[in-house]
């Protein structure tokens, strides 16, 4: 590859995704997946800094902590991140008020439809909203009651995941709404190639999580890196749901004992519900209690055996830690010499 090849790919790349640049304020347009317990100061800070765009995963935060992780955030970079909000958080106004109060420039909504309140309460103080589109008709609907961007996320996706995969949604998506409002595909992306080709379709950017959680400046323990360094495709498992009667929220995660546990215990409280010994409510509540914690034991204890290791299939092109600038500087060569 001739210096003057690369720099025609790199010329190429920055006008495919400059919708996506415009809108993030990013130098480019490659988010940090928000990742509960991962996505905190230190790696979405790390992100911004090396010209991609870090979310803050708030997760099950209090108000009082989110706050303090935006301030916490802002200290460590001057470039811009965002706030991911989960639409079914209990206390999600007084959330919404914090990114208010900090004037966050980008919040992002997931794990539902977002009420018109929540979508209201942000869009007047100025922020840019973005949200998960699983479908085109819920990116048509999300575009009619004003999101300023969406992102479409397949299965292959670590954690909570939808049924469709990443290369079907983006067909289905990108050629309806692309043209309309910035569209980002995330899910199963590892290498600067596939950002490329779906920049090339029509999206605006992509998100990627798998790949940031071996940077060094990830807070996850080493025993979880290790996880992912040696895990490859395959070991990304979605759970398992084994009677229809007791449904089970996706989620993908590398297959350990934990995972082996949860279909047995399924199997247990079955055979309790059929024997009449537990309600069904019972029952159900038992099953979702399972993986209580367990994200938490096993990104911050390092608990890898019986925790919940949530990895995507690009889990297969972690290949060793290294710092977020050299893991985004990869991505963007590669898409710039399959530009070229």
């Amino acid at each position: 590859m001739t210096q003057d090849n690369h720099e025609a790919g790199l010329n190429r790349l920055n006008r495919l995704w400059e919708k996506g640049t415009a809108f993030l304020g990013s130098e480019y347009a490659i988010l940090g997946g928000a990742m509960t317990w991962v996505s905190e100061r230190n790696l979405v800070s790390a992100i911004s800094n090396a010209g991609g765009f870090g979310i803050i995963a708030c997760g099950g935060m209090t108000p009082e902590l989110l706050s303090q992780e935006i301030a916490a955030t802002r200290a460590m970079t001057d470039k811009p991140f965002g706030v991911n909000l989960i639409t079914l958080h209990p206390d999600i106004d007084n959330l919404i008020a914090v990114c208010r109060e900090h004037q966050v420039s980008h919040v992002v909504l997931a794990g539902g439809l977002p009420a018109v309140s929540s979508i209201k309460a942000i869009k007047d103080f100025g922020a840019k909203l973005m949200c998960f589109a699983p479908a085109v008709s819920l990116a048509k609907k999300l575009i009619r009651v004003g999101v300023d961007a969406l992102v479409i996320e397949g299965m292959e996706a670590g954690g909570h995941i939808g049924p469709v995969s990443t290369s079907v949604l983006a067909q289905e998506v990108l050629p309806v709404v692309g043209d309309q409002i910035p569209v980002f595909v995330a899910g199963g992306i590892g290498r600067g190639e596939a950002i490329a080709g779906y920049l090339e379709m029509g999206a605006a950017g992509a998100q990627l999580g798998t790949r940031f959680v071996v940077a060094n400046e990830c807070i996850a323990h080493e025993r979880f890196k290790r996880a992912f360094i040696r895990g490859n495709a395959r070991d990304a498992i979605a759970s398992v749901q084994i009677d229809p009667k007791f449904p089970v929220i996706p989620v993908r995660a590398l297959r350990n004992e934990g995972t082996e546990q949860f279909m047995r215990t399924q199997q247990e409280v079955l055979t309790k519900y059929q024997n009449k010994e537990v309600s069904q409510d019972e029952a159900q509540m038992q099953i979702e209690h399972f993986w209580g914690g367990a994200l938490r034991r096993a990104v911050i204890d390092g608990d890898v055996e019986t925790g919940s290791i949530m990895a995507g299939q690009s889990v297969g092109m972690v290949k060793s830690e290294m710092p977020t600038s050299d893991i985004i500087d990869e991505l963007v060569a590669q898409a710039a010499d399959y530009l070229s």
